[in-house]
């Protein structure tokens, strides 16, 4: 089934957002490759796609995973978690519809 994560950033965690980047796409990679991940990207804290300075509010995955406690295992991992980056993280099943 699929799952939707939704990450909640910390206030001023952009710092710790761009050291734990490399090692948060690393495993979004591994579920692109596994063939399970739908999207994945940002919240820009502003009303723009390179927000510089304002940061993030938080980050949106969309992937397939048996269980929700998977996607909560998966999540719970992440790097951003282990940062500081994210204060809280969300998990919802999710329907795709369209594109079909």
């Amino acid at each position: 089934m699929l799952y939707a994560i939704l990450g909640r950033d910390a206030p001023n965690s952009l710092e710790q957002r761009l050291a734990a980047r490399p090692a948060h796409l690393e495993r979004l990679n591994t579920l692109l490759t596994e063939g399970r991940l739908i999207l994945a990207g940002p919240l820009p804290a502003i009303d723009s796609p390179d927000p510089g300075p304002a940061g993030f509010q938080g980050s949106l995955v969309v992937a397939e995973f048996a269980t929700i406690e998977d996607a909560r295992t998966w999540a719970d991992a992440d790097p951003y978690v282990a940062a500081g980056v994210y204060t809280a993280v969300e998990i919802y099943p999710f329907r795709k519809v369209l594109p079909a």
